[in-house]
């Protein structure tokens, strides 16, 4: 029998896969869950050490003459102080131990609770890697506090050896023993350049994925080789290579599914799921990463990072290569098996797009956004502020001279503008702006920099407030949304643009818009250009809302009635209509 608390259950069976088998036990009442479990589980070796200093030093000793990993385990208060000493000896002398510390709900810390002092990060001067687990009531803190022990126990003997902290706060420690199995828990993996037999495991695995998905998150392409490359994987292995326009990349089976999964129910993209994805560069804004959280069973991720960190954006983490792009590439390129998957799972998302409907769009931010694109001429840069100019520019397609650029690492609105000024400056083509409103007043200081070229081109978007607001919410559900939340204004650029030395240029509407265009990304004019197009948000949120409606699967609205209504309130509409 076990415990039925989900975090000890969670510790319980990543200490088994990460093979741990020694246990220093001082038992209490925090830990009781844990000790009665581990002392009925033949695969541990326990060992009763009352006095928490002791203990410590106790399992330290095992771990330097065995050379192998050790967990102590205490309950909470100054049961957890006493662990320092050795705790401190482990670290300086890279002995790894995996201090288990039993913890009350965090809501007591400081209300006379009984036993309780503040543990968190109480050795963050002395372990290489200390967490807090979550109480697991829902499958979101299933998931969470897999991923912290996973965290923690991957720190162990990552660049050095040394020891970990997990803090477990229970709410009831006495609750019953009863739990005959344990859960099934994810192990990530973090695969090294120097781990031969796990790279080989590896290159073997790869070839029974039928359905692979490559994901390219934010990224710079230092060199053409990396393109080469991954151009070669995909022809090797038959890949669907999932793009954004920040991704700057072009190669085999590219795919921007931007606007797609934005329109995709969960039930049309469970024929979609991969087998397999495999992701690389930054952040991603496509709505891709919800439908993979929401539909990840069976789906293995691998995750090519330098650092080595767990990122588990998609909450199906396997395998974390800690190695660069390249050198992943070059692995399987040379060493794993010739393969050629059928080109079935790249046909199936392009028929998606290809089903894509387009209207011929009302004037709106949607209508600017889309015919500037078309416009863009290469080589040049673009750099998209927030939001809704990310969104909409991902809708349609760039020529591949156009380097991409979005400060969506925090993806906030300030300092939009001052970047692309920035990279402007030490680029002698066009470059190009995007951005709203909001974002450009926010930033607006940055317009007098000395060192603005006449290469520049800001599209000011100026809907008079955040659309996006309008978009999730709008005047029906929220009446007063333009008084705080939308922050509706009266503003324009037009007095500050000029006065820095900006050619100005306005439209209010579809004629006067397309009459200007030409003019705005013409290289030849010799003043930076600030071209304010002014649309209304509430018409914007509308055209955006039409275009998705107009693509989506009845499917996706039934789902979305079932998320809000009950199943009472759904049974009275069939009634009333018959059915």
């Amino acid at each position: 029998m076990y415990t039925d608390l989900k975090n000890y259950q969670i510790i319980i069976v990543l200490l088994k896969k990460y093979g741990i088998k020694h246990v220093v036990l001082s038992a209490g009442s925090r830990n009781i869950p844990f000790v009665y479990s581990v002392e009925n589980d033949p695969f541990f070796i326990c060992y009763s050490v009352v006095d928490e200093r002791s203990a410590a030093y106790f399992a330290l000793g095992i771990s330097q003459h065995l050379g192998v990993p050790v967990a102590i385990s205490c309950t909470s208060s100054t049961a957890t102080c006493n662990y320092l000493p050795a705790i401190t000896e482990a670290f300086y002398q890279g002995i790894p131990l995996i201090v288990l510390t039993g913890d009350r709900p965090p809501y007591y810390l400081g209300q006379m609770e009984n036993q309780m002092i503040q543990q968190v990060g109480m050795y963050k001067d002395v372990c290489k890697k200390s967490v807090n687990l979550p109480m697991v009531n829902t499958d979101e803190d299933f998931w969470y506090c897999e991923r912290l022990v996973n965290e923690a126990l991957l720190e162990l003997n990552h660049n050095g050896i040394g020891p970990i902290h997990i803090n477990i706060p229970v709410s009831n420690a006495s609750k019953s023993l009863t739990a005959k199995v344990l859960p099934a828990v994810r192990e990530i993996r973090r695969i090294e350049l120097g781990d031969n037999i796990l790279w080989e495991l590896k290159k073997n695995e790869l070839n029974h994925y039928n359905k692979i998905l490559v994901i390219c998150g934010q990224y710079v392409p230092r060199a053409e080789e990396e393109i080469v490359l991954l151009d070669t994987f995909s022809r090797k292995y038959n890949c669907v290579v999932a793009v954004e326009h920040m991704s700057n990349i072009s190669c085999y089976n590219a795919l921007n599914l931007c606007l797609v999964s934005e329109v995709l129910s969960y039930e049309e993209f469970s024929k979609l799921k991969p087998d397999l994805v495999i992701s690389f560069g930054g952040n991603i804004t496509s709505a891709l990463m919800g439908l993979l959280r929401n539909n990840h069973s069976e789906v293995h991720h691998w995750l090519i990072s330098q650092k080595g960190e767990i990122i588990d954006a998609f909450k199906c983490l396997t395998d974390i290569f800690e190695c660069s792009l390249p050198h992943f590439l070059k692995y399987f390129i040379q060493q794993g098996n010739i393969v050629k998957n059928s080109s079935d799972y790249y046909n199936t998302w392009k028929k998606h797009i290809k089903d894509i409907k387009w209207p011929d769009f009302e004037y709106s931010n949607l209508f600017v956004i889309r015919h500037f694109i078309q416009k863009i001429p290469e080589p040049s840069i673009l750099h998209l502020s927030v939001l809704n100019s990310i969104r909409m520019s991902q809708f349609f397609s760039l020529p591949s001279g156009v380097r991409v650029y979005a400060n969506i690492g925090t993806d906030g609105i300030d300092g939009c503008m001052s970047a692309f000024l920035g990279q402007s400056c030490v680029f002698d083509k066009l470059a190009f702006l995007v951005i709203g409103d909001l974002s450009f007043f926010y930033d607006m200081n940055s317009l007098r920099i000395r060192h603005i070229k006449n290469n520049v081109r800001i599209l000011l978007i100026n809907n008079h407030g955040g659309a996006e607001f309008h978009y999730n919410t709008g005047k029906k559900k929220d009446p007063t949304i333009d008084l705080h939340t939308a922050a509706k204004h009266n503003t324009t650029a037009l007095g500050w643009a000029e006065s820095v030395g900006f050619k100005y240029l306005s439209a209010h509407t579809q004629a006067e818009y397309m009459l200007n265009i030409d003019t705005f990304v013409n290289p030849d004019i010799d003043h930076p250009i600030l071209y304010e197009v002014f649309t209304d948000m509430e018409k914007d949120a509308s055209v955006l809302h039409d275009f998705y409606n107009m693509n989506r699967n009845p499917s996706f609205f039934k789902r979305v009635v079932k998320s809000v209504l009950s199943d009472t309130t759904i049974e009275y509409l069939k009634r009333l209509q018959g059915r």
